[in-house]
């Protein structure tokens, strides 16, 4: 493989107003770490990212700066572009990011390198609803949806889903800020979803509500990849989720490599239907009744999860991702199957929300043995865990307990 030319800066692009968002941290140490010089968009100066010795400079963004319909947004990437002085590989890491960088590529051309891809294409995988109709025309399985019109719709979906079901806001970025609605939630009445129909109407979120996969060993699973201007697969893998947070619902607290040629068919699938290019993240459900394997949502951006996915050589999407748009596509990466990843923070409350009979057991196996990843703690890059540690101490655990309470309770 050729030597990595890190002459182009880049710029790490978070517009979620989440502290704890690991992913971002991952990009800047991945890129970091290569010698490329590394800026990131974060919420506040505060953010434990901005501690990391591999971030050149952290650009915070205030609160309503950036809309979801896009004011503001150009305006704050011209602004950051003149800060840096020189075009940068723009890498955005939450949905609303990748889809207004898409929207807007032609106003950021010169300032930013962006794959080449159709301007609405992430918007249309990023929305639950149009993915939903993406994976019929594509032929992809996918749980049976109800999008409901009414809150009596939503009741009703109920009893043609059965219950327990899945409710997800299909833009959860046009969810109204302080309004304690997650993006994914388990429901268990009727009355539960028409309530929550009710909480997020007027938003523009658009609830949308799936039948319930049991979740158990080996059900569930997620690929990372990056597709270079050409369309080809450069750096990637299909892992497993083995702890979850929220449970059964959430985001990887622990995944590991592991090969699995169904997922990956699938991911191919998609990506050569739609013709993407760029990085994508994709969960996937392995339905028991049948043996299918069901696309639950996809992320037109890197999963926080990513650095799972990292070659002896160093490469992960993020990197792949670097190397193509600066004119370096890398050769196809070797694969570390058995690599874990382990959110440390989001780790413990899962497993202190698990039931009791299952309490201090791993869901399939141990990380003993294996090569891991942590998404906080690094030896050489140490101050981002401390200063996670200390916010996270200081609302974490009352949060993440009165969850596991809920959850004990209804187990």
């Amino acid at each position: 493989m050729p030597p990595f030319d890190a002459g182009v800066p880049s710029l790490v692009l978070r517009l979620d107003r989440n502290p704890f968002h690991h992913g971002t941290l991952g990009a800047v140490r991945s890129l970091g770490r290569a010698g490329v010089e590394v800026h990131a968009v974060v919420e506040s100066a505060a953010s434990p990212v901005v501690r990391s010795r591999y971030l050149r400079r952290a650009h915070p963004v205030a609160p309503g700066a950036v809309r979801p319909d896009g004011t503001g947004f150009t305006e704050l990437l011209v602004r950051v572009s003149e800060r840096i002085g020189r075009p940068a590989v723009l890498i955005p890491m939450d949905d609303l990011g990748a889809i207004l960088a898409a929207a807007h590529a032609p106003r950021l051309g010169g300032r930013y390198l962006l794959p080449a891809q159709a301007p609405g294409l992430p918007d249309v995988l990023a929305d639950k609803s149009a993915l939903a109709e993406v994976c019929e025309r594509a032929g992809i399985p996918h749980p049976p949806t109800v999008v409901p019109g009414s809150a009596a719709a939503a009741a009703a979906a109920a009893g043609t889903l059965g219950l327990p079901l899945i409710a997800k806001w299909s833009r959860p970025w046009l969810l109204p800020p302080g309004a304690g609605l997650r993006s994914t939630t388990l429901i268990r009445s009727p009355g539960a979803a028409r309530s929550l129909y009710e909480r997020g109407a007027g938003s523009g979120a658009g609830l949308l509500l799936q039948r319930h996969l049991p979740d158990g060993p080996d059900a569930d699973w997620f690929f990372h990849g990056c597709f270079g201007g050409d369309g080809r697969l450069l750096a990637g893998g299909t892992g497993r989720k083995e702890l979850a947070w929220p449970p059964r619902a959430g985001l990887t607290a622990k995944g590991r490599w592991h090969p699995n040629p169904a997922v990956t068919a699938i991911a191919l699938r998609l990506a050569e239907h739609i013709g993407y290019r760029g990085v994508i993240d994709l969960d996937l459900r392995r339905d028991r009744s049948c043996g299918t394997y069901r696309l639950l949502d996809a992320n037109p951006r890197p999963g926080a999860q990513f650095r799972l996915f990292t070659a002896p050589d160093g490469t992960d999407v993020v990197r792949a991702l670097y190397r193509d748009l600066t004119g370096r596509p890398p050769a196809p990466a070797a694969e570390r199957p058995g690599r874990v990843f382990i959110a440390e923070n989001y780790a413990l409350l899962s497993v202190l929300a698990a039931r009791p009979a299952t309490r201090g057991r791993p869901a399939t196996g141990s990380a003993r043995g294996s090569l891991v990843e942590t998404a906080w703690f690094a030896g050489d890059d140490p101050l981002p865990f401390a200063a996670m540690a200390g916010a996270w101490l200081g609302r974490g655990p009352a949060k993440g307990v009165r969850w596991a309470r809920s959850v004990l309770h209804r187990s």
